[in-house]
């Protein structure tokens, strides 16, 4: 499980654990159940405040890298009984002191609130694309194009005998957009708007046999949005990888309509 159970009130109160991907990466203590602690996030109390967030429940209390007990007394309700809705135990290199086993479901919610839940699967591959275009989301952003897929790509970002790596990495695999017939790609938001020539280039760079991957931007990742995510977003580290797959258009007009409408994805 990863909650514990705290009284207020006679009552007993759940300790959820977040952990806060996209726009900042962090764990956090809460009392509120995930979709509410995703409004939360995205709007909260304060007037006029709207923002995308990615996050995930984890299973909590392992290890010795997060204090526990801190959580246990300081993640309580109010006295009138309102619930401790965010309580921060960690905000610098958080990802990589949890185990991807640890993972629940993950949250992608809108800027008015809302979260659509994917729970986690064991990535087994899936089509080969000829060019893959991956949003890292934790805990560095670049747009990047690279001919690897996912679980080859994990490996080059995160293995310890690269030169430069980061111990786990969070990304969501994008649609690749058809320059010739943009129109065919779908409806996937703007973030082919901003310089499609250097986009173009980075791609015919790495097809053409070059570097295996080219960063296509360090640091403009608000154009990222739910609409251009393809299969769906990966967890990898050098050992394993975790996949949460995107539902597909019919599954969130059947079952989300008003998450999708919101992300404007219908």
């Amino acid at each position: 499980m990863s909650v514990g159970f705290r009284k207020s009130g006679g009552i007993a109160m759940t300790i959820h654990y977040y952990v806060s991907l996209f726009p900042m990466e962090a764990l956090i203590a809460s009392q509120l159940e995930p979709e509410a602690f995703g409004a939360y996030m995205a709007i909260g109390s304060r007037k006029g405040s709207n923002e995308r967030l990615i996050f995930a429940e984890i299973n909590g209390e392992f290890g010795n890298d997060f204090d526990w007990d801190y959580a246990a007394e300081r993640c309580v309700s109010h006295e009138d009984g309102e619930p401790k809705h965010s309580l921060y135990l960690s905000v610098y290199r958080t990802i990589e002191k949890i185990p991807l086993t640890q993972y629940r479901n993950l949250y992608l919610t809108t800027r008015d609130g809302r979260s659509l839940p994917i729970n986690p699967t064991r990535y087994t591959g899936g089509v080969r694309k000829s060019i893959y275009i991956y949003q890292e989301l934790s805990p560095i952003n670049p747009l990047v194009v690279s001919s690897m897929p996912p679980e080859d790509f994990t490996d080059f970002i995160t293995a310890e005998s690269q030169k430069i790596h980061v111990p786990v990495l969070v990304f969501a695999d994008l649609k690749v957009i058809d320059f010739k017939t943009p129109e065919q790609t779908g409806n996937i938001g703007g973030i082919y708007d901003r310089n499609s020539e250097h986009i173009q280039s980075c791609i015919e760079s790495v097809e053409g046999g070059g570097k295996p991957t080219k960063t296509i931007d360090r640091s403009h990742i608000e154009s990222f949005s739910y609409q251009a995510i393809d299969r769906g977003i990966f967890f990898g580290s050098e050992e394993e990888i975790l996949f949460f797959p995107m539902p597909d258009y019919n599954t969130l007009r059947m079952h989300h309509y008003a998450w999708a409408k919101s992300a404007l994805i219908i």
